[in-house]
């Protein structure tokens, strides 16, 4: 082989190493929680609380006043 060819082949498989390197650090930022259970997942406090329906919080305090 030529000093070109070999020099090619080189870069070539340093690009292909340094493309995959780049892929997995743009794909370590994704969740993949459709593979199993969330372990890690930290509930807050907005996932707790349970905000009643206008509708239904009107219905209750027209119901509770006096005529």
């Amino acid at each position: 082989m030529s000093d070109l060819e070999v020099a090619l082949l080189i870069l070539l498989v340093v690009g292909v190493i340094a493309s995959n390197l780049a892929v997995l650090k743009y794909s370590a930022k994704f969740k993949m929680t459709q593979f199993g259970k969330d372990h890690g997942k930290i509930k807050t406090s907005q996932d707790k609380q349970v905000k009643p329906s206008d509708g239904d919080s009107d219905s209750k305090q027209q119901s509770n006043k006096p005529d």
